[in-house]
């Protein structure tokens, strides 16, 4: 097993602003092409965005040796990810693994594989996504590495980069772009509270479906 030390942690001011704000808002200055896709959040809605440093591990599907050791890697207010091929045949987690994450102050699970215990994880606050699930436990056998460069549902992360989550997915990016993202999100949000406002007046000007049209090639 390859152990790499994890990434510095990204300014706290950053991550408290980005908990304020909704994936979409940020994807938006993303070129709508960056974030997962197939992973699904399993934890009880919240209100705030799930937001922090990415630890990351690579591991054999349906093994979660390297999990258990990746969790002494993390700190209060990292995101745990795992690259586990997206294999859905064993779960990498369930309850008792990811309820221990929580209490050791991680900020969210991310498992591309499979977790179990879900009716479990569905009555907690923590934040967990994974591909699917299935009630077969895990091995414990590795191989595995430790902050590596990884994929989570076709989305690249970089130890250190920081990870976000909410209802609508995950988004992964590096620190140094994080006040940026912050700045163009909250323009986005005020440019949307501005239209729905014309909305309720009657006054939302549909004029640009006309030029969105006359710009299409059929």
């Amino acid at each position: 097993m390859r152990k790499n030390p994890s990434a510095p942690q990204a300014d706290e001011t950053l991550i408290a602003a980005l908990r304020e704000l909704p994936l979409a808002a940020i994807s938006d200055n993303l070129h709508r092409s960056v974030g997962t896709i197939g992973l699904q959040p399993y934890h009880r809605p919240q209100r705030l965005t799930m937001a922090g440093t990415a630890v990351t591990a690579r591991s054999r599907g349906g093994d979660n040796l390297t999990y258990l050791r990746a969790l002494e890697f993390c700190r209060p207010g990292d995101v745990l990810l795992v690259d586990a091929g997206g294999d859905l045949a064993n779960a990498v987690v369930g309850g008792i693994l990811t309820f221990y994450a929580a209490k050791i102050g991680v900020a969210g699970v991310v498992i591309d594989g499979a977790i179990r215990d879900v009716a479990e994880i569905r009555n907690r606050d923590f934040p967990v996504y994974a591909r699917g699930v299935t009630h077969r436990g895990p091995y414990k056998d590795g191989p595995g590495d430790i902050n590596v460069t990884i994929q989570v549902g076709g989305m690249v992360v970089n130890p250190g980069d920081i990870v976000l989550g909410d209802q609508d997915g995950l988004l992964a990016f590096p620190p140094a772009e994080a006040a940026t993202l912050i700045a163009k999100a909250r323009g986005v949000l005020e440019a949307e509270a501005r239209t729905i406002q014309a909305m309720e007046e009657g006054r939302w000007d549909r004029s640009f479906i006309d030029a969105l049209e006359a710009r299409c090639n059929n």
